[in-house]
């Protein structure tokens, strides 16, 4: 009897290679073939969510397509899992990469270099009896923003740049895996989210935001490589992932709550989740260099790599576009305008 999770694996594999060969009307077709009736698309603002073949392929990937041309996937991690934030009652799998092709037409107002461009994903799909029930796509906008030359923000505080695989290079697990590396990975990643949850507790008893890096040390290597989005950057080592992106969002966010995850997942030494949306938070000024907002919500993914006992990297993906609308300030809509495209 064929594994469940390789199954899962399976229809998605076949989903891509579909989805990557057709063009035009095709594309709905495609969707329309691996998708159920009742079908949930979630992404990034500012596409929202869509239900059904016909309204995610005009949404989102016919626009897509005929912008950027030819398309390579090119994919760095691929698993699959039973949800561990529904005890296990549904299968999803996880693909992260990029989506790289010749950004000739204009895309979101965006307009084109005639260049590559590379379009950062992460998406996720529950898979059930042989179709994709639900499909959540979280793409890095902003950076195409960058490469075009319309970068919307302050300077980060982080690295930009093409965001690289593992570096053990064995992130595409298209075989069958041992579940007890999966359920140490699923394991290591609860006890870091707990361990945070509980310096969360400390720091609104005692007032101080700060994190002893020993505590980051008990789950993750001295030389972790934290991969996140356009407007926070990519940080190397404990101490720089403290200065550059966790202390900013500490001491810059505050009335933090928790909404957990939609999807939370783990094999062999990888995992993934993804909440809609993960928090709720409200900027007291200084994130990215912005000023202090009303509270708004934050659609967050993060994919890790393990490595022994510890976590290695992360590549962390949040919807920054809808963070900010939420607050008032639609970077597309003001780019647009700029450019000529839309009345003031």
């Amino acid at each position: 009897m064929t594994d469940p999770l390789q199954n899962a694996k399976k229809v998605v594999l076949e989903y891509y290679d579909a989805l990557d060969a057709a063009s035009g009307t095709d594309i709905a077709l495609v969707l329309h073939k691996y998708t159920r009736d009742d079908y949930l698309w979630r992404g990034v603002h500012p596409f929202h969510e869509g239900s059904g073949a016909d309204a995610v392929a005009d949404a989102f990937w016919k626009p897509f397509r005929g912008s950027f041309a030819p398309v390579q996937r090119r994919p760095d991690v691929f698993i699959a899992g039973y949800n561990d934030a529904d005890g296990g009652d549904t299968i999803w799998v996880c693909q992260m990469g990029h989506l790289m092709g010749l950004f000739d037409e204009a895309w979101l107002g965006i307009p084109p270099t005639g260049r590559i461009a590379h379009l950062r994903y992460a998406e996720f799909h529950r898979v059930d009896a042989n179709r994709i029930a639900e499909t959540a796509l979280f793409v890095d906008v902003i950076s195409v923003m960058r490469q075009a030359g319309h970068y919307p923000l302050p300077p980060q505080a982080g690295a930009s740049f093409i965001h690289p695989g593992p570096r053990t290079h064995d992130g595409l697990l298209f075989d069958e895996q041992d579940r007890a590396e999966g359920a140490l990975t699923m394991d290591l990643v609860n006890r870091m989210i707990a361990d945070l949850g509980q310096a969360n507790l400390t720091a609104a008893a005692s007032g101080d935001n700060r994190v002893n890096p020993d505590l980051l040390a008990s789950s993750w290597h001295d030389d972790m490589l934290w991969m996140g989005p356009e407007g926070i950057g990519a940080t190397y080592t404990i101490a720089r992932y403290q200065q550059q992106h966790q202390y900013p969002f500490r001491f810059n966010l505050t009335d933090k709550r928790f909404h957990g995850h939609v999807a939370r997942l783990a094999e062999g030494n990888y995992a993934a989740f993804f909440g809609w949306a993960n928090l709720t938070n409200r900027a007291t000024g200084g994130l990215m260099g912005l000023p202090s907002s009303n509270a708004a919500e934050m659609r967050v993914v993060d994919v890790y790599r393990r490595d022994g006992d510890k976590l290695a990297e992360n590549w962390v993906f949040i919807d920054i576009l809808h963070w900010l609308s939420m607050q008032g300030l639609d970077v597309l809509q003001r780019m647009r305008q700029l450019l000529g495209e839309e009345e003031f």
